[in-house]
């Protein structure tokens, strides 16, 4: 799992078509061996490879800057980020390079629709498969069927919200709530809580609290962890009604099925929204040959880099519209170019 993001990031503009090759090239390199110059950025990337991968260093999700060799700036940098802060940053040219989850959620900004006062001009260069919806399971003996039941009601809930305050499941439940006709303001204010808990639910702290009667209510995402269990110990997976879905799906969210046959302590099947893949994205206006050379990478490194099944990145399905990686954006002209040379699309 990608780690807290980065917080409070400084943001400086960026030429997009600043050149990311130095024009002094060691006779070392060009002969194919490792150059001198390279040497302690290859050092600093593999120790940071190795510390992400350790079970007890806290300091897990990385951001790489690159230049020329002396030089006076960092046109490129590549953020591994998981949730919406990034896109600022990409927009604005302080990245080049970014990660988020779900695929999405990047409908919402190239549209220009939800938080995003205007679109931005975001471009995909792959996507993750990683299979995923999003939940709302409430305690039975609230006896609420329906989010509107809550509205209706103006049930009190105690909330366990996921405690990284930047990831995309708060902007994304804040529009299924506004959706549904009300807010977490208005639960509050009707004299429920919101808890924003560390962790998946699965931990003791989350639908343990549910056991202990300390929550009424648990959100999250990575359902295939926890959601049977939730469903086998006296709690109710709240569907998303026809009228939500659509009014979701017009700003760009898709819609999704949480599966009994998956799952099989659920009643039946529950309509929902998609949480599924890791987009990786640029901007429209960042250079070709800085996008090309990271699908280059992608493709030299494919069988070193780890997703969540076995095998190397199936980068021939990265590059299309499938469920377990949506691509909502189009793919950067780039990465389309790259892509379709191998085939792939």
């Amino acid at each position: 799992m990608i780690g807290r993001a980065a917080r409070d990031a400084r943001i400086k503009p960026v030429n997009f078509q600043q050149s990311v090759m130095s024009k002094k090239v060691s006779s070392e390199t060009t002969s194919g061996s490792i150059g001198r110059d390279t040497i302690r950025s290859r050092l600093v990337l593999e120790v940071a490879s190795e510390l992400v991968d350790q079970g007890g260093w806290e300091h897990r999700q990385a951001r790489v800057s690159l230049r020329p060799q002396g030089g006076d700036h960092w046109p490129v940098t590549l953020f591994a980020s998981d949730g919406p802060a990034a896109i600022g940053q990409v927009a604005c040219g302080e990245v080049q390079m970014a990660i988020i989850n779900p695929a999405g959620y990047l409908a919402l900004a190239e549209r220009g629709t939800g938080p995003f006062a205007a679109p931005i001009a975001l471009r995909a260069i792959t996507v993750i498969p990683s299979p995923d919806q999003l939940a709302f399971a409430v305690a039975d003996q609230t006896r609420l069927k329906s989010l509107h039941d809550v509205r209706e009601s103006r049930y009190p809930l105690r909330v366990s919200m996921r405690g990284q305050r930047d990831h995309a499941l708060h902007p994304v439940v804040k529009e299924v709530f506004a959706a549904a006709g009300f807010s977490l303001e208005d639960i509050l204010s009707w004299g429920g809580q919101v808890r924003y808990d560390d962790g998946l639910p699965q931990n003791e702290n989350r639908l343990g609290a549910v056991a202990r009667g300390e929550v009424d209510m648990v959100i999250d995402e990575a359902v295939r962890g926890w959601i049977n269990a939730a469903a086998g110990n006296g709690m109710r997976v709240l569907p998303l009604d026809e009228l939500m879905l659509t009014k979701l799906e017009a700003i760009g969210l898709r819609r999704a099925i949480i599966p009994k046959a998956r799952y099989p302590n659920l009643t039946e099947d529950v309509p929902t929204l998609d949480f599924s893949g890791f987009a990786v994205y640029t901007h429209e206006k960042v250079a070709e040959a800085v996008v090309t050379s990271i699908c280059s990478a992608l493709e030299s490194r494919k069988d070193r880099i780890g997703w969540q099944e076995p095998g190397p990145l199936p980068l021939e399905r990265m590059c299309r519209d499938t469920q377990d990686g949506p691509l909502v954006i189009p793919l950067h002209s780039a990465a389309e170019k790259f892509w379709r040379a191998r085939g792939y699309i």
